[in-house]
């Protein structure tokens, strides 16, 4: 599997990274906790891990739809865009999508009620409670690389569509059309 990413990727997921340990050190700061200790945190944090991962399943889902949008701006313009565009709003759509799935399950699982449950013995509390915190850290993560990732398109439409510039590296020129008919033959 060829993976083609980006120098607007690689800057996307080094914002997702930075995120990601921004909330691992803020975790990290709560010290080591006891079982009892994790399953109050567990139950007052659970209406809060419900709420992030409806919330992310709402702006993914707005992200895919507002998406067509975006493809239809870039098959409408006058410009020709390189198949790196496309390449690129597919990487985005697929990210997009396994958070969007992600964030759905996490949701469902949140909403069991383990701190209900007597058969769960207390030394399991601070690995559920860690577990959750870490889901919720990666999801958020990703999502800001979702982010980051449209914001670098945007602003590549903008400069191509919006400012007129004819030598962005995004754009097909009469040289590349020419040299893609040569490999073709």
């Amino acid at each position: 599997m060829d993976i083609n990413i980006s120098s607007y990727t690689k800057r996307a997921i080094i914002g997702g990274v930075i995120s990601l340990a921004f909330i691992g050190l803020g975790t990290l700061m709560l010290g080591n906790l006891s079982g009892y200790e994790a399953k109050v945190l567990i139950k007052s944090s659970l209406t809060g891990l419900n709420t992030l991962c409806n919330t992310i399943v709402l702006a993914s889902a707005t992200i895919l739809a507002l998406m067509l949008t975006l493809l239809g701006v870039s098959s409408g313009t006058n410009s020709k865009l390189k198949n790196d565009h496309y390449m690129h709003i597919m990487q985005i759509a697929k990210l997009d999508t396994a958070i969007f799935i992600a964030s759905l399950l996490f949701f469902l699982v949140f909403n069991l009620p383990v701190t209900e449950s007597e058969n769960i013995p207390e030394n399991y509390f601070d690995v559920i409670y860690y577990v959750s915190i870490g889901v919720s850290a990666i999801l958020s993560s990703a999502l800001i690389v979702v982010v980051l990732m449209l914001y670098n398109t945007i602003i590549n439409i903008i400069k191509i569509i919006g400012l007129g510039r004819t030598d962005h590296p995004l754009i097909k020129n009469d040289d590349n059309k020419e040299n893609n008919e040569k490999s073709d033959s």
